[in-house]
Protein backbone atom coordinates (compact mmCIF):
# COMPACT_ATOMS: atom_id res chain seq x y z
CA UNK A 1 0.00 0.00 0.00
CA UNK A 2 2.83 2.16 0.72
CA UNK A 3 4.12 2.40 -2.88
CA UNK A 4 0.34 3.14 -4.27
CA UNK A 5 0.85 6.37 -1.87
CA UNK A 6 4.06 7.27 -3.67
CA UNK A 7 2.72 7.31 -6.99
CA UNK A 8 -0.48 9.00 -5.61
CA UNK A 9 2.22 11.66 -4.47
CA UNK A 10 4.03 11.66 -7.93
CA UNK A 11 0.61 11.93 -9.78
CA UNK A 12 -1.02 14.29 -7.21
CA UNK A 13 2.30 16.47 -7.73
CA UNK A 14 2.72 16.21 -11.62
CA UNK A 15 -1.11 17.03 -11.75
CA UNK A 16 -0.64 20.25 -9.60
CA UNK A 17 2.54 21.39 -11.77
CA UNK A 18 0.41 20.87 -14.65
CA UNK A 19 -2.37 22.92 -12.92
CA UNK A 20 0.84 25.81 -12.30
CA UNK A 21 1.75 25.87 -16.07
CA UNK A 22 -2.49 26.43 -16.91
CA UNK A 23 -3.31 28.78 -14.28
CA UNK A 24 -0.19 30.81 -15.13
CA UNK A 25 -2.07 31.15 -18.62
CA UNK A 26 -4.94 32.97 -16.95
CA UNK A 27 -6.88 30.30 -15.56
CA UNK A 28 -8.41 32.11 -13.12
CA UNK A 29 -9.17 31.26 -8.97
CA UNK A 30 -10.57 27.18 -10.65
CA UNK A 31 -7.06 26.48 -11.92
CA UNK A 32 -5.25 27.91 -9.12
CA UNK A 33 -7.63 25.83 -6.28
CA UNK A 34 -6.47 22.71 -8.54
CA UNK A 35 -2.14 23.44 -7.81
CA UNK A 36 -3.34 24.08 -4.00
CA UNK A 37 -5.42 20.86 -4.11
CA UNK A 38 -2.76 18.77 -5.74
CA UNK A 39 0.25 19.93 -3.78
CA UNK A 40 -1.72 19.21 -0.30
CA UNK A 41 -3.22 15.94 -1.78
CA UNK A 42 0.76 15.42 -2.99
CA UNK A 43 2.46 15.56 0.45
CA UNK A 44 -0.64 13.75 2.53
CA UNK A 45 0.58 11.12 0.15
CA UNK A 46 4.05 11.09 0.46
CA UNK A 47 3.55 11.54 4.41
CA UNK A 48 1.57 8.63 4.30
CA UNK A 49 4.03 6.35 2.15
CA UNK A 50 6.92 7.82 4.64
CA UNK A 51 4.63 6.44 7.34
CA UNK A 52 4.26 3.14 5.98
CA UNK A 53 8.04 2.62 5.91
CA UNK A 54 9.72 3.95 2.49
CA UNK A 55 12.44 5.36 3.61
CA UNK A 56 13.00 9.13 2.75
CA UNK A 57 16.25 8.98 0.35
CA UNK A 58 13.82 6.27 -1.62
CA UNK A 59 10.71 7.93 -1.62
CA UNK A 60 12.08 11.60 -2.07
CA UNK A 61 14.39 10.07 -4.80
CA UNK A 62 11.66 8.58 -6.34
CA UNK A 63 9.31 11.12 -5.57
CA UNK A 64 11.43 13.84 -7.46
CA UNK A 65 12.82 11.95 -10.22
CA UNK A 66 9.12 10.79 -11.55
CA UNK A 67 7.65 14.15 -11.04
CA UNK A 68 9.94 15.34 -13.45
CA UNK A 69 10.32 13.14 -15.55
CA UNK A 70 6.32 13.06 -16.16
CA UNK A 71 6.07 16.77 -15.77
CA UNK A 72 8.17 16.98 -19.10
CA UNK A 73 6.63 14.32 -21.25
CA UNK A 74 3.13 15.93 -20.61
CA UNK A 75 4.48 19.32 -20.69
CA UNK A 76 5.46 18.03 -24.31
CA UNK A 77 1.85 16.55 -25.04
CA UNK A 78 -0.31 19.05 -23.48
CA UNK A 79 1.62 22.29 -24.05
CA UNK A 80 3.76 21.45 -27.00
CA UNK A 81 7.35 22.38 -25.58
CA UNK A 82 10.26 20.90 -26.86
CA UNK A 83 11.55 17.09 -25.87
CA UNK A 84 14.93 17.04 -27.22
CA UNK A 85 17.27 14.25 -27.22
CA UNK A 86 19.36 15.78 -24.44
CA UNK A 87 16.33 15.77 -22.70
CA UNK A 88 15.52 12.52 -23.40
CA UNK A 89 18.79 11.60 -22.47
CA UNK A 90 18.10 13.47 -19.05
CA UNK A 91 15.01 11.49 -18.69
CA UNK A 92 17.03 7.80 -19.18
CA UNK A 93 19.49 8.85 -16.70
CA UNK A 94 17.03 10.16 -14.21
CA UNK A 95 14.98 6.53 -14.68
CA UNK A 96 18.47 5.00 -13.90
CA UNK A 97 19.35 6.79 -11.05
CA UNK A 98 15.98 6.13 -9.01
CA UNK A 99 16.87 2.72 -10.00
CA UNK A 100 20.11 2.75 -8.50
CA UNK A 101 18.66 4.66 -5.39
CA UNK A 102 15.91 1.36 -4.98
CA UNK A 103 18.63 -1.02 -5.45
CA UNK A 104 20.89 0.54 -2.78
CA UNK A 105 18.22 0.87 -0.24
CA UNK A 106 17.65 -2.95 -0.75
CA UNK A 107 21.08 -3.52 0.61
Amino acid sequence: MTWIFLAGAIVSEVAATLSLRMASQGGGNKKFTAVITGYLTAFVFLTLALGGGVALGVAYGIWAASGIALTALASRVLFKEPLTKVMGLGIGLIVSGVLLIELGAAH
